[in-house]
């Protein structure tokens, strides 16, 4: 602690001061409300509402809403609210993140702010890690919101979009954040407005905030269409990669990349038959040995995935646990099923994608608690705005924290704590080990096996009994290994007679390149007051020593003399790991804000066309867009044909009709002869009034609602098919433009530059191809929505495919067994003769 922060306290005790009068007040109603009948109790929440809407704010209501909860939760839950969890709710209403300790009832906390933040009526939105908290947290706190006549909902894995509808027009939703972002995606993805689910984004509390918006942050959210490129050159990569030793190739750990040496690439043109691996010609050699190569010597099993019913599976590297439906991307997921043998599915083609921060900086207001938020205050306040506020535990912590035991080999730590482990079980102390890794988790459930220690083991394998695992942790004798945050969000008590045999003790096999999973870990143990111990064990031979730990650290050691059985217990050493933790944790943070500067580019890209789509849907005549479509179309044609030299201008001429036959001019209409006698300016004008004359018949034809349909139709399909084009050229931008850092140019402005280029040449194609669709659409009869919708789907996601000839009847003599004119390969009573 500094000088100031001793004098003045730190910024939580300081911002904690200003809300102590709040709780003082919310607690003053404590006696007035325990005399109200449960009629009474429930009619505040209507009386609440009737405030807001006079104009209330929910600051002026926070003190007696606050109050009506807590009484509720007592009547209803049996529990209630004390001073800290008061803290904490106010915290999180404010739009700011609540540090509290492990055990001390951060769910109970959110229904304070989510039920105040409710009575405006436009949907609270509270995120957990996993469908299982997601679920118990909607069961546990459902009957007090629904005491107070507000209705929750649900959003998990297997729900129809009905249900998925109905949750979110609840007043408090509970759900994952992979739902709750691949729903806004998908709803920028329809083609009706009644098929989207989600309201807008209003008031979000993130549970376990650290996890969510700091360790997923680094991987965008996908919405995959298969791809077209064969997997085969994934097994001749992996066949290349496994047949090279250990000369031809290098591996960076701290970047985690492999690199051919010369002798690699001689032997890779060999394999290959090609002249020069380095060629651009080459690069898709080089895409798939770079990724097979990583595959092969980076990517470990049961580390970084896992291989489950013949399907590689990604292993979330903080919790452990399984990240179902997420795949690496760029062919790194193919490469390691070619790696494992297992079936190498398809490269996929990116439909809609955005990041975690982007998506939760679009809530009005944002929220979240957590037991470890301080160490990344920096990246809160920078990314997300938010500034994190440590409340005070409600009981003093007796939990004794141990200095790190460091070991010269591995072997030597786990023997230890092997031993450690079996001496604390003897005495019927409870014991939770954390791993970094499952294949760390069962080397030592292997060591425990052959010393006989009964224990459980923790880890993505058994996801679905990880609560019930974790919930037992406290028990007598029990020995639970875990990967270190596994379990996360369920609360550990203790068995009975453990506080008299020194409460759980929690032993770290290796400290993670976080401090923050650390102190998650630690934090298992000393709930509430109750007494508990924890310990690192670490090794030289450790991931994070090995690749971060600094050789004056590793020479202190060796000087020292140390046999493999001997530990040496030094906080100087504690205070080296921890500083190698802190680089390891600023290069994460460089990696999430570069991941981030170039997402922003997208965001504001996204945000247009997704403004545009969302105008479409909720019915906006498009006549005066289409109209001012049909002008900017034509005048571009004519400025960029028009070259201004005499000599070509009939040439010029020329190209401008046939470019504009292409797109909507029927031919014959101008000619060279006519056009060249005029201005440019009269060419324009001449050219834009046959077209919206054109496009009166057309109206007139189809009658001014059916137009109106068909625009819309039209416009989102060519939106959608440019848009995720556009994504594709983007992607490929960002992969190449780290080479422009040898030109001595920033990558992130290129990137921001040229993709600001390609987005204005997509809204000028969104422009041409809407255009010509729209002047080549017919359909034999005014057709319903539904129709139109049909006859622009049959093709690949994306593609717009209006018939642009109409379907031919019966008296235009084609046999019912003859093939359908309309080109589907079918007979003709099968296809279009269904309709007569």
């Amino acid at each position: 602690m500094g000088f100031f922060e001793k004098i003045f306290g730190t910024y939580s005790d300081r911002e904690l001061k200003k809300i102590i009068p709040m709780v003082d007040k919310i607690e003053s109603y404590d006696e007035k409300f325990k005399n109200l009948s449960d009629e009474e109790l429930k009619n505040k929440t209507f009386e609440f509402k009737e405030l807001i809407k006079e104009g209330k704010a929910l600051d002026d209501i926070l003190p007696e809403a606050f109050a009506v909860c807590r009484e509720a939760s007592w009547r209803v839950l049996g529990m209630k609210h004390f001073r800290e969890q008061l803290m904490g709710g106010i915290v999180l209403h404010q739009g700011r993140i609540a540090e509290m300790k492990t055990g001390e009832g951060k769910t109970l906390v959110a229904t304070l702010p989510a039920y105040l933040n409710a009575l405006e009526g436009n949907g609270v939105h509270v995120v957990t890690v996993n469908d299982y908290l997601a679920k118990r947290d909607r069961d546990q706190m459902s009957e007090l919101y629904g005491f107070l006549g507000l209705t929750t909902g649900v959003i998990v894995h297997d729900l129809d979009n009905d249900q998925r509808r109905e949750a979110y027009n609840s007043d408090i939703t509970y759900g994952t954040n992979n739902e709750f972002g691949f729903d806004y995606l998908r709803d920028n993805m329809v083609i009706y407005r009644e098929e989207r689910v989600q309201r807008d984004l209003h008031f979000c509390i993130v549970d376990e905030v650290d996890s969510i918006l700091i360790d997923e942050a680094r991987t965008p959210l996908i919405i995959s269409g298969e791809g077209d490129k064969s997997t085969d050159f994934y097994k001749v990569a992996d066949f290349f990669a496994k047949s090279l030793s250990e000369d031809d190739y290098t591996v960076d750990e701290k970047t985690n990349s492999v690199i051919l040496t010369d002798v690699g690439v001689q032997k890779a043109e060999k394999f290959f038959h090609i002249e020069n691996y380095a060629d651009a010609d080459n690069m898709q050699v080089q895409h798939h040995v770079v990724q097979a190569l990583k595959a092969n010597y980076t990517m470990k099993r049961d580390k970084d995935y896992m291989v489950k019913d013949n399907e590689v599976i990604i292993v979330d590297e903080f919790t452990g646990r399984l990240m179902e439906g997420r795949r690496y991307s760029d062919g790194l997921h193919q490469a390691i099923e070619a790696k494992e043998g297992v079936e190498i599915q398809k490269e996929s083609k990116t439909l809609a994608t955005i990041t975690f921060q982007n998506y939760f900086r679009m809530y009005t207001k944002l929220s979240g608690m957590t037991g470890t938020a301080q160490t990344e205050e920096n990246e809160f306040r920078e990314i997300y705005g938010l500034d994190v506020i440590v409340l005070p535990t409600h009981k003093p912590i007796a939990r004794i924290d141990s200095s790190d035991l460091i070991y010269k080999s591995e072997k030597a730590k786990f023997k230890a704590i092997v031993n450690e482990i079996e001496e604390t079980n003897k005495k019927g102390q409870p014991v939770l080990v954390g791993t970094v890794s499952i294949e760390k988790s069962e080397l030592l459930s292997d060591m425990l096996k052959r010393r006989g220690v009964p224990h459980q083991v923790l880890n993505a394998k058994y996801h679905e009994k990880e609560a019930e695992i974790v919930s037992g942790a406290g028990e007598k004798g029990r020995v639970t290994i875990a990967t270190n945050m596994a379990g996360r969000g369920t609360d550990i008590k203790l068995g009975e007679g453990v506080s008299d045999v020194g409460g759980l003790k929690v032993i770290g096999t290796e400290r993670h390149e976080s401090r923050r999973i650390d102190n998650q870990l630690r934090g298992r143990s000393g709930r509430q007051g109750d007494p508990g111990n924890s310990r690192f064990y670490v090794s030289l031979e450790d991931d994070l020593m090995r690749i971060f730990g600094s050789e004056r650290l590793q020479g202190i050691v060796e000087k020292l003399g140390l046999s493999d059985e001997d530990a040496i217990e030094s906080k100087m050493v504690t205070g080296a790991i921890e500083n190698a933790q802190r680089k390891v944790e600023g290069n994460n943070f460089d990696v999430r804000k570069t991941v981030l500067k170039y997402d922003d580019v997208m965001n504001q890209q996204r945000e247009v066309i997704y403004k545009q789509r969302a105008q479409v849907l909720e019915g906006e005549s498009l006549q005066e867009y289409v109209q001012d479509m049909i002008e900017d179309v034509i005048v571009s044609a004519v400025d960029a044909h028009m070259t201004g030299l005499e000599d070509d201008l009939e040439k010029d001429i020329q190209k401008l009709i046939a470019y504009l036959e292409e797109i909507y001019l029927p031919k014959g209409l101008t000619t060279v002869e006519e056009l060249k006698l005029l201005s440019d300016d009269e060419i324009k004008e001449k050219l834009v009034k046959i077209a919206k004359d054109m496009y009166a018949e057309k109206e007139e034809h189809f009658g001014s609602e059916q137009i109106r349909e068909i625009e819309r139709v039209v416009l989102l399909r060519v939106v959608d098919t440019k848009w995720m084009a556009h994504i594709d050229d983007m992607e490929h931008l960002k992969q190449g433009i780290g080479l422009r850092a040898y030109r001595q140019q920033d990558p992130t402005q290129a990137y921001q530059f040229e993709g600001s280029d390609m987005f204005d040449a997509m809204i000028e194609n969104i422009k041409i191809d809407t255009i010509k669709y729209l002047f080549h659409v017919q359909i034999e009869r005014a057709p319903e929505r539904e129709r139109v919708v049909k006859e622009t789907s049959t093709n690949q996601p994306g593609d717009v495919s209006l018939k642009k000839e109409p379907i031919r009847r019966k008296e235009e003599k084609v046999g019912r067994n003859d093939l359908c004119p309309c080109g589907s390969g079918k007979k003709y009573k099968n296809c279009c003769g269904k309709e007569l």
